[in-house]
């Protein structure tokens, strides 16, 4: 699945300090770092904010796009603008060109969620907001490549950095795309953050191996039909809707290997006659959406044909016929042991050892996994919590929101794991 590990290996769920770290880097580091990641802090904060008041949806993230491309263009860089003008890449030499690249990888996109913060910068956008954190991605990861470009240009970097932009996180498509069209191409090793409203600003989460789980995405439809010749009662399509809500997940779960954590969750449910109503006619047509994650891959492999053959079952049984839209949608990441590493000693040297904690495992899916499964890369999870805080916001919701002093963190992790790399 990964590309093969080299130097330091660590067991996919030992605690992070059991791993032993690679010698220390040099004092000068962390000096370097203060003075080239603090000169740029506060513009990147209120780069965040501004890609919070204009929030865009999955392959529309054209401003987003051309906002990174004028600051990188500013800086002396030549980025790359994907083909569609959505997402972009841009490279800082190295020293060596003969090595290969590092990539820091964010996403541009925002959620379908209304932004329910009362904050100067909140969401102009009807609709939509940046419930995820991306807008932090995005600064973070621009953030870190002006600062890298400053010390390439006064003192060389020991591994050239590419910076990978991407469209189409939401939609599960971005990483993909991007790939196809060669963004990975003379890429060692990728690295990525992701906000985490449960860890503390000043810290980070890291875990070698399965980090989120696989997500596939299904659409349902039922049909009833009328009775045979008019004479008897049509199939009912609600007793369907219910039986196949309850009945599926039982049956899949049953069939899978011990241990799979899947999860299979409906967000939508109905049934509908097509009539105005209000109880006289049943309902000849039903339709369902959810969401099925596994934790573990050979579950995902498994995960398709046990649901089609749950259905088929369960709808036979009630006398409706289905009509399934399964689309398979992307495996764990996992997060390989030396990148791991990586990020730990970068962390040790910017936060102290007392900024990295252990992370476990998600249900949540992401497609920063397709990265990981052409070149060696590892995702930590950035604490955006303000300590003390009353209330843990999550993600994906209207409140969601992050300490911004976040941003500073994430900027001194990813230039730190590229001097160090």
């Amino acid at each position: 699945m990964n590309a093969g590990t080299t130097g330091v290996e660590v067991a996919l769920d030992m605690p992070l300090n059991a791993v032993a770290s690679q010698a220390a880097p040099p004092d000068s580091v962390k000096a370097l770092l203060r003075e080239f990641t603090s000169a740029f802090e506060s513009e990147m904060i209120d780069f965040r904010r501004d890609l919070h008041r204009h929030p865009e949806a999955s392959n529309e993230e054209f401003r987003t796009t051309q906002k990174v491309a004028e600051r990188l263009e500013k800086a002396g860089l030549e980025p790359r603008l994907m083909p569609g003008s959505t997402g972009l890449l841009c490279d800082i030499p190295g020293l060596d060109p003969s090595v290969p690249m590092l990539a820091l990888r964010a996403d541009l996109d925002a959620l379908p969620v209304t932004d329910e913060k009362a904050v100067p910068y909140r969401s102009t956008v009807p609709g939509f907001c940046h419930a995820c954190g991306h807008d932090v991605h995005t600064a973070s990861v621009l953030g870190a490549g002006l600062a890298l470009a400053e010390l390439s240009k006064e003192r060389g970097l020991p591994t050239p950095v590419r910076l990978l932009f991407q469209p189409a996180e939401e939609k599960i498509a971005g990483a993909q795309f991007m790939i196809k069209h060669g963004v990975l191409e003379g890429v060692g090793r990728i690295l990525a953050l992701h906000c985490d409203p449960k860890i503390d600003v000043g810290r980070v989460g890291l875990k070698t191996g399965p980090l989120t789980s696989a997500c596939d995405l299904v659409k349902l439809t039922v049909k009833g039909g009328a009775g045979e010749g008019g004479e008897t009662m049509p199939p009912n399509v609600v007793h369907a809707v219910a039986a196949l809500t309850v009945g599926v997940p039982a049956a899949v779960s049953q069939q899978m290997p011990t241990g799979s954590g899947v999860s299979i969750v409906w967000g939508h449910a109905e049934a509908n006659s097509g009539s105005e109503s209000t109880g006289a006619l049943a309902p000849d047509t039903g339709f369902m959406q959810c969401t099925i994650r596994c934790i573990d891959e050979r579950a995902w492999t498994l995960a398709e044909n046990l649901f089609r053959k749950a259905v088929e079952n369960i709808s036979a049984l009630h006398g409706v016929t289905p009509d399934l839209e399964y689309t398979r949608g992307i495996p764990p990441v996992v997060n390989e042991a030396t990148s791991v590493a990586l990020l730990r000693r970068a962390a040790d040297e910017v936060l102290g050892r007392s900024g990295v904690t252990y992370t476990e495992q998600s249900l949540g899916g992401e497609d920063f996994a397709w990265f990981v499964r052409k070149v060696p890369g590892a995702m930590a999870r950035l604490g955006v919590r303000t300590a003390g805080a009353e209330r843990t916001l999550d993600l994906h919701q209207g409140l969601f929101d992050a300490d911004e002093r976040a941003i500073g963190v994430a900027m001194r992790l990813l230039s730190g794991a590229a001097l160090l790399s």
